[in-house]
């Protein structure tokens, strides 16, 4: 497997979509991803953002959490589209060790905005506790791609995923990567199975590895081995289209793609009760407010699915997360 050339596979990738940009890179950046021009700031100088700090949401209110809604949440949050987890088994998570520690790459906007979503996701990934590569230098196994020309970035992403994935049916893997016109943004996680047996191994030596849409398009023959059993993280992909994320924050974007990286969310296009900053790309909340930064459900949420030592056993099961999260929200009070 060619996992061990990912972060470089991650540069390739970027500049697919990105290096046609020229001289004119600045216009392919939504406005609201850009700072306003200042007459009075220096050529070089660097946009002001808010401190990438975990702020503490507010509570959920008492009708946000009547009924299932909990259950709701967590199963949209974190649903294996090919196995049914149900409430006895632990979900996918990064496990920690060298082969399943976050390590972020983002690339496609400004410096500083790449920068900043970097930094967001890393400051998150601690507040919740996932394990975290602390050497900033480490090797990107979290690709986040901004690109204005998304479709040519996928003709990239199935060159490099039929050669380092070994799908046997090439068809089915370009159905699979194709990027939707009606998603901005998409991903795949990479997992692996093998349990804590296999935290400190090379990601390079590690097999056989499923792949998981963010939007599942067709069915797992050919794409995942099928019926291993629950796994953990090894990459992420995730890719943006920055013409369709126009008036959103940097800040809020952060957060949005911060939630998708930790965690397989395979079907994020449900609007529960109790708010996510997922609703934010959801085509089922109407004319609902939408969170513009990461809510206490999903805070509480990443919480309980780190709980425990991440490279011993399954997570939390859907009803010991579900305890978890109402004595968080309990607390908060």
């Amino acid at each position: 497997m060619a996992l061990a050339a990912f972060a470089v596979s991650l540069a390739w990738l970027s500049t697919a979509g990105a290096d046609d940009r020229g001289s004119d890179a600045a216009t392919q950046i939504p406005a609201s991803l850009s700072p306003e021009p200042d007459p009075n700031a220096k050529v070089n100088s660097s946009p002001a953002f808010p401190d990438t700090a975990v702020t503490a949401p507010k509570p959920p209110s008492d009708q946000e959490l009547a009924g299932d809604s909990l259950y709701e949440f967590i199963v949209h949050h974190a649903t294996t589209h090919y196995v049914n987890t149900g409430a006895r088994g632990g979900l996918e998570r990064w496990r920690g060790g060298r082969s399943e520690s976050i390590c972020p790459l983002v690339l496609g906007l400004d410096p500083a905005y790449n920068a900043f979503i970097t930094a967001r996701l890393r400051v998150i990934a601690a507040d919740v506790g996932a394990p975290l590569q602390t050497d900033l230098r480490c090797k990107a196994n979290v690709g986040i791609l901004f690109t204005a020309d998304p479709q040519k970035l996928m003709a990239a992403v199935q060159k490099w995923a039929a050669d380092s994935l070994f799908v046997r049916y090439l068809h089915q893997l370009t159905k699979q990567l194709a990027f939707s016109a009606g998603h901005p943004v998409q991903g795949w996680y990479i997992t692996a199975a093998g349990g804590g047996s296999i935290l400190n191994a090379d990601a390079a030596m590690l097999g056989p590895l499923d792949l998981l849409p963010v939007w599942p398009l067709v069915i797992e023959s050919g794409l995942t081995s099928g019926g291993r059993g629950l796994g953990g993280i090894v990459n992420v992909i995730l890719v943006i289209d920055t013409q369709k994320v126009a008036g959103n924050s940097v800040e809020t974007i952060a957060d949005y793609l911060s939630v998708l990286a930790l965690s397989v969310v395979q079907s994020p296009d449900h609007c529960d009760p109790l708010p996510s900053i997922l609703d934010l790309m959801s085509s089922s909340c109407g004319a609902r407010e939408k969170p513009s930064a990461i809510s206490a459900g999903d805070l509480a949420f990443l919480k309980a699915l780190y709980y425990r030592n991440t490279g011993l056993g399954p997570s939390l099961t859907s009803d010991e997360m579900q305890f978890n999260m109402m004595q968080q929200f309990a607390a908060a009070r």
